[in-house]
């Protein structure tokens, strides 16, 4: 256990201000996370060092498909999140557990994740499966470390965190991907009272301070699979930029939506297509076992190919397309 950052007292409880939920936690509580405590007056964070994950990934199953393609990436997770997703794919270590589950896992310092990420010659340390503001203490002390040791860091990351947590997490983090999940309705109802103006105020805050990003849009059948709902998030990444990767991801039935059916390929190409008639220039559609190809913004040349899990660069030399010449879009 170790002392949180981003919190104040207030009388006899404490105020949590990692996350845009300002959880006010009384003596012996923790907040909505659950890994976040009031011990003595003090917050605590339960999470520090417990380490879940020491798996090994190509950086595009975050996915980041423009930031250091074919990259390997170290994971780092712990228990614990700000969300109550009714479809989350990890809500045994994000929801469904217990403070001595937690205690019962060893520790792992920042030290030795990184010394891991050196022996096994990744290039990246991916802070991913649960949500890494609510054990930013952790995440922190091991991103110092990784860009001392000339590693990348990137989140995987629902967007809720408060300006301060991104303004700490800005000196070191090199590459995020968002989840921007539907409609206002949709983050009330399916993802436990979320305000999705937070989400979208940290997405520009982190396109204006030149964060690598890309967001995702995981399409759940009857909640947020409708041609309303791509034509507003597709308005809101082109009112940013037109060049901002959109992955559109097909949803598998888990948790507490296992009563519903996967998304329709149809579905997700759909999504796809609407997207790019409407001018974004990297979109991609995910989770269906089909190609996710990038294509030249200028002349439509193959730039990369990627099927499962297999990914070539094809014509980018030089950080330019071979075929016209024009910078690509990606971080080499």
């Amino acid at each position: 256990m170790k002392e949180a950052l981003f919190w104040k007292k207030e009388n006899n409880a404490v105020r949590c201000n990692a996350c845009k939920r300002h959880c006010l936690i009384a003596e012996g509580k923790t907040g909505f996370c659950k890994v976040r405590k009031n011990i003595d007056g003090k917050l605590i964070s339960l999470v520090y060092g417990r380490n879940l994950t020491s798996e090994i990934d190509p950086i595009e199953k975050k996915p980041l498909f423009h930031f250091h393609p074919t990259s390997k990436v170290l994971g780092v997770s712990t228990f614990g999140c700000n969300f109550s997703c009714l479809h989350c794919q990890n809500y045994n270590i994000s929801k469904e557990f217990s403070e001595e589950a937690i205690s019962n896992l060893p520790f792992t310092s920042p030290e030795e994740v990184i010394e891991l990420a050196l022996k096994e010659k990744v290039q990246g340390i991916a802070y991913t499966y649960t949500e890494p503001t609510i054990f930013i203490e952790y995440a922190l002390d091991i991103m110092k470390l990784a860009k001392k040791n000339g590693l990348f860091n990137v989140f995987v990351s629902n967007g809720y965190m408060e300006k301060e947590v991104l303004e700490e997490a800005k000196k070191f983090l090199d590459a995020i991907n968002v989840d921007l999940k539907g409609s206002t309705e949709f983050y009330k109802k399916v993802c436990g009272n979320v305000d999705i103006n937070g989400v979208k105020e940290n997405i520009k805050w982190l396109y204006k301070n030149k964060i690598h990003m890309e967001l995702t849009y995981l399409i759940i059948p009857s909640f947020n699979d409708k041609k309303e709902f791509f034509e507003e998030i597709t308005d809101f990444v082109l009112s940013l930029s037109n060049k901002i990767p959109l992955h559109f991801s097909a949803f598998y039935p888990t948790y507490k939506l296992d009563y519903l059916p996967k998304t329709s390929p149809f579905t997700v190409l759909e999504a796809k297509k609407l997207a790019e008639e409407k001018g974004l220039k990297y979109v991609y559609a995910g989770n269906l076992r089909q190609e996710e190809n990038s294509f030249c913004s200028e002349c439509n040349n193959l730039l990369i190919s990627r099927l499962y899990f297999n990914f070539e660069i094809k014509g980018i030399e030089k950080g330019k397309c071979s075929k016209c010449n024009a910078k690509a879009d990606f971080v080499l």
